[in-house]
């Protein structure tokens, strides 16, 4: 079964089944137990505000800019739960491919389906933040959905494409959490896009090539503030301006076929 086939009735009962044990597993054991799906970033989010906010003086000139860093926050954290998650679940879920013979690739989802639903709660915390701050809702707000399908296609694509490399070579998750690390750089979380621009509006613009880029920037002009530089604005070859959207697709595909090829071997090679 390929994964552009619908799910039948007995993968959704999987599907939701190991979602429903990924998420509780997570937070088994913690004292604060579900709580923790909204503490860490907003723990996260005060560090990073007290030092480059307060000390450092960054997006003095963004308006919102604590509901901005939070945004940026959140979405960062989201992509690399996805992945993460992703890579490691065929490892965790190894018995269970031996036992039963299902769709691997519903592994990767449910891993992935449960950082959504974290996503999801953490939004809501956003929301409030946003509307205490002053942020007014407007129809704009409408399109974050679709901003963060785009962000879930990306990270599903790389879990498929890495996790299913990952089933031979382990070395495959220490290599990402530290790739991960350097690519949080490349981000605009923690800066403000406008402090690239003043260096090198060419610098900038190559940034916003990248797709996690464009999605935090994208949901932060939809949410927060239509002062937030876009690369929709920044760019100007319309050609160009569709450059994520493409690498989001390229790489979802690679990862499908990846996954699909590999996935007959997963039982030898776990």
């Amino acid at each position: 079964m390929k994964m552009s086939e619908v799910l039948n009735r007995k993968n959704q009962i999987l599907l939701s089944e190991l979602t429903k044990t990924d998420f509780k597993l997570r937070y088994q054991g913690s004292i604060l137990g579900y709580l923790w799906a909204v503490i860490r970033p907003l723990l996260m989010f005060g560090i990073l505000y007290i030092v480059f906010a307060k000390f450092l003086r960054f997006g003095t000139d963004i308006p919102h800019y604590p509901v901005y860093l939070l945004v940026g926050i959140v979405l960062w954290n989201f992509f690399v739960e996805c992945t993460n998650q992703g890579i490691q679940s065929l490892i965790i879920r190894s018995d269970l491919m031996r036992k039963i013979a299902f769709p691997k690739w519903i592994i990767v989802l449910s891993a992935t389906t449960t950082a959504l639903i974290n996503l999801g709660i953490n939004l809501i915390i956003v929301v409030i933040f946003a509307l205490i701050s002053g942020a007014s809702f407007n129809l704009s707000w409408l399109l974050v959905p679709f901003f963060i399908f785009e962000l879930y296609l990306l990270s599903f694509g790389l879990a498929l494409f890495l996790g299913s490399i990952n089933v031979k070579y382990r070395d495959i998750q220490s290599i990402w959490e530290v790739l991960i690390q350097a690519l949080f750089y490349t981000v605009p979380i923690i800066y403000p896009l406008g402090m690239v621009t003043a260096l090198s509006g060419f610098a900038a613009k190559v940034l916003m090539l990248n797709p996690i880029a464009q999605v935090v920037q994208d949901i932060r002009f939809c949410l927060i503030t239509t002062d937030t530089m876009t690369g929709w604005v920044l760019i100007e070859n319309i050609f160009l301006k569709f450059i994520p959207l493409l690498v989001v697709v390229g790489i979802l595909i690679l990862g499908i076929k990846v996954f699909n090829k590999k996935s007959k071997y997963f039982a030898e090679e776990i």
